[in-house]
């Protein structure tokens, strides 16, 4: 069944979209990282005294939403794993370390002394993405992988 057939046979009842919602300790420190990676804010609201407390930025098809958490973050819970593709992992790296993120070097797959939010690691080829990934972490320490296609 072709894409077409099969989206005029799927009832408009089902879920045709996901947008992750993502709760953060700043809103704002989350808006200006993930622009790195390519997102611009679409919305924003803010409280009475001026501070974010919701948000919504695009990159592409992509859509990310923030809102202020009302606890602490544990990053290590990794409630959140976010999987990007770019077309230019190597050059996005590069980017991302002008944009004044840590340079982790080698991911080995534990917690080493260059984890931590605003990181970014070596690209890595694996079986499943031959042509990179790497792994990012945002403000709040949560992963973002990205993969590069093709």
């Amino acid at each position: 069944m072709n894409t077409a057939t099969r989206s005029a046979s799927r009832p408009a009842a089902l879920v045709n979209r996901l947008v992750p919602f993502v709760h953060v300790a700043d809103v704002e420190a989350s808006l200006a990282f993930y622009a790195l990676l390519g997102f611009e804010t679409q919305s924003i609201m803010k409280d009475g005294r001026g501070h974010a407390f919701w948000a919504m930025a695009k990159s592409g098809t992509g859509e990310i939403m923030f809102a202020r958490a009302s606890g602490p973050i544990d990053a290590g819970q990794q409630a959140v794993l976010f999987y990007m593709y770019s077309t230019d992992v190597a050059g996005l790296r590069k980017h991302l370390l002008g944009g004044g993120l840590r340079d982790g070097g080698v991911y080995h797959g534990v917690k080493g002394p260059h984890d931590g939010p605003r990181t970014v690691f070596e690209v890595a080829r694996r079986d499943y993405m031959p042509a990179g990934e790497m792994r990012v972490t945002d403000p709040d320490g949560y992963v973002v992988l990205v993969g590069q296609l093709g």
